[in-house]
């Protein structure tokens, strides 16, 4: 992954820090003293049941929420660092935010511009071919199926090169070889120095995957395992576990 903290107002970092993190809505508290660390270069998951935090603590990263308690850290930044810190993160969720009658390229195209993005045209081809889509760069987004679409909308969360990759549920609705072709991807990008964090149900996918887990139950940690292994029979022990006995 390229450098771009040289651009004006921009910021890099290495790691991402969560420390103590709560966050409730109301009454209702939806992330309890959740603590973990995600270095450059690995793929964190978050895994969990319905309703058990997974998409409050991906926006909380994203800077979409702020918790209640606790706090963040980008490297040396905090979320205080506004549209510079902004510019390192890209999210990836269950809205894919394409226009549809719009094409690949312009899509790309204008989420380039966005960002500001030198040669906003050429970094859209280049994504269109990492992408694999480089023959369609003109067919309208409406015409692509699920699986193409989701890959026009991870270059879309690539467009401007961020450090944090955050990723809500990236498999859901891919077929088998979608699925391998984004697992190739986020392994790429691992291999480049992007920091990744996936909240995901699809423990078959994410076997292959991971370099940690952080299993969450009721918005608490349930435990944080490294290199996990057998990740369904791991995830059914710790879901069934004593949350005061979780953490690993």
């Amino acid at each position: 992954m390229s450098d771009e903290s040289s651009r004006p107002n921009a910021l890099d970092f290495t790691d991402i820090s969560v420390e103590e993190v709560s966050r409730s809505f109301g009454r209702r508290r939806a992330l309890s003293r959740v603590t973990f660390r995600a270095a450059q270069g690995e793929i964190l998951g978050i895994l969990g049941p319905n309703g058990a935090g997974k998409s409050t603590l991906l926006a909380i990263l994203a800077t979409l929420l702020r918790p209640t308690s606790g706090r963040v850290r980008y490297g040396g930044a905090t979320d205080t660092q506004g549209a510079a810190l902004r510019a390192r993160i890209g999210v990836l969720g269950h809205d894919l935010f394409l226009y549809p009658e719009l094409t690949a390229r312009e899509n790309l195209e204008f989420f380039a511009g966005l960002h500001a993005v030198a040669e906003p045209a050429h970094a859209a081809d280049e994504a269109l071919e990492r992408a694999g889509l480089g023959t369609r760069a003109d067919d309208p987004v409406s015409t692509f199926s699920r699986g193409m679409r989701q890959r026009v909308a991870l270059e879309r969360a690539l467009i401007h090169q961020p450090r944090l990759l955050l990723l809500d549920e990236p498999f859901t609705g891919l077929d088998d070889a979608s699925a391998s072709a984004l697992v190739a991807r986020l392994r790429e990008l691992r291999r480049t120095g992007a920091i990744l964090v996936i909240a995901t149900h699809d423990l078959e996918i994410a076997d292959r995957l991971l370099d940690h887990a952080l299993f969450l139950r009721d918005g608490r940690p349930a435990a944080s395992i490294a290199q996990p292994e057998r990740l369904r029979t791991t995830y059914q022990e710790v879901m069934t576990r004593p949350l005061d006995g979780g953490g690993a």
